[in-house]
């Protein structure tokens, strides 16, 4: 009975734990939270969304929240592999939520703070793998928000109803196709485009066909790995950012930034890097303080590992990654343990 009691008190713990906080003090972002979502299985969310945090929230003076996929034995971070994010009440004090997901299937008490912070209208900045970011059966409570939901009351989930596209497909290869991203000419005096330039993303090319808003920037599938690769001559551009809104269940417009990147290698180019703080300025309506110059070096050493299905960094827990200084990611340790043999 008391090793009973010890486990259910273990696995409490873990799935309550608490989630890892940047505390800002000074800068436009004083007295706002963000909240971000890190849980894909394999563009390294979990490496880039610390990374932006911290920067976030020592140069700019934010409240940064990073939450993980967490295995709720070990507590460590789990990429895409548990459908578990503790600490996802912190939604209920945002005032931004940055969602890098996929084919999540949370527990209905976790999704219920997602499912209340988008009725009340809370912005979101959706990153690649946010198109398709649930993963939910159709007999489930938040089925709704699964990206091949097939109801006409949300057809298509979250993806298509808040972000303006649902999983539609790759074009380009990964590891041998890059991206260069170029902004729309008639576009360039946009706030979230202020002093981006030079933008080269190491992911390959997703199809962009948003259903509504204002596109931004135009990706190019390159065939090569260096920003001076020839273009891909068989792939013309495609929408790779834009903004947009969505009206909530309270009847409040929330804005929207999509961007159909956003790996851990992406966010190493200034100009990406730049494009994506500028957009969480803008869903949080603090345009008017985006500037050319704005401070987006990383704080702390960030050397990511190279993105990879499964390919997360083991035996990593959220706190290791407290405080201004520890490495992001704290180890390059991507090797699955092997199964034990059979006897």
């Amino acid at each position: 009975m008391k090793s009973i009691l010890l486990s259910l008190f273990t696995f409490v713990t873990f799935a309550t734990a608490a989630p890892l906080v940047f505390e800002g003090t000074d800068g436009p972002g004083k007295g706002k939270h963000i909240v971000f979502m890190a849980d894909d299985h394999e563009y390294r969310s979990e490496e880039s969304l610390p990374g932006l945090a911290r920067l976030l929230a020592k140069h700019q003076g934010f409240k940064c929240t990073v939450l993980f996929g967490i295995d709720p034995a070990s507590g460590e971070i789990v990429a895409g592999d548990a459908s578990n994010m503790p600490g996802i009440e912190a939604l209920d004090t945002a005032d931004l939520a940055v969602v890098f997901l996929r084919f999540q299937n949370f527990l209905p008490e976790q999704m219920k703070h997602f499912d209340d912070y988008l009725k009340r209208g809370g912005p979101i900045v959706g990153l690649r793998t946010a198109t398709h970011g649930f993963k939910i059966p159709k007999d489930a409570p938040y089925a709704k928000y699964s990206f091949d939901y097939k109801g006409s009351d949300y057809e298509l989930g979250f993806g298509h109803q808040v972000l303006g596209q649902t999983w539609v497909g790759h074009y380009g290869k990964n590891h041998t196709q890059s991206t260069r991203i170029d902004i729309v000419p008639d576009k360039a005096s946009h706030p979230i485009l202020r002093g981006v330039k030079d933008v080269w993303v190491q992911a390959g090319g997703y199809v962009g066909k948003p259903t509504s808003g204002e596109i931004l920037t135009m990706a190019q599938p390159l065939n090569g790995m260096t920003p001076d690769s020839p273009a891909d001559t068989t792939k013309p551009p495609m929408p790779s950012e834009w903004t947009r809104s969505y009206k909530s269940a309270s009847g409040k417009e929330g804005r929207v930034f999509t961007s159909l990147y956003g790996t851990s290698e992406d966010i190493t180019n200034d100009g990406y890097r730049r494009l994506l703080v500028n957009g969480i300025f803008w869903a949080l309506g603090l345009e008017e303080q985006i500037k050319a110059d704005l401070n987006i070096a990383f704080v702390g050493p960030f050397k990511p590992n190279t993105f990879a299905g499964g390919a997360y960094a083991r035996g990593i827990k959220p706190e290791m990654y407290a405080g201004w200084d520890s490495p992001i990611p704290a180890n390059a340790n991507t090797k699955k343990p092997e199964k034990p043999k059979k006897k």
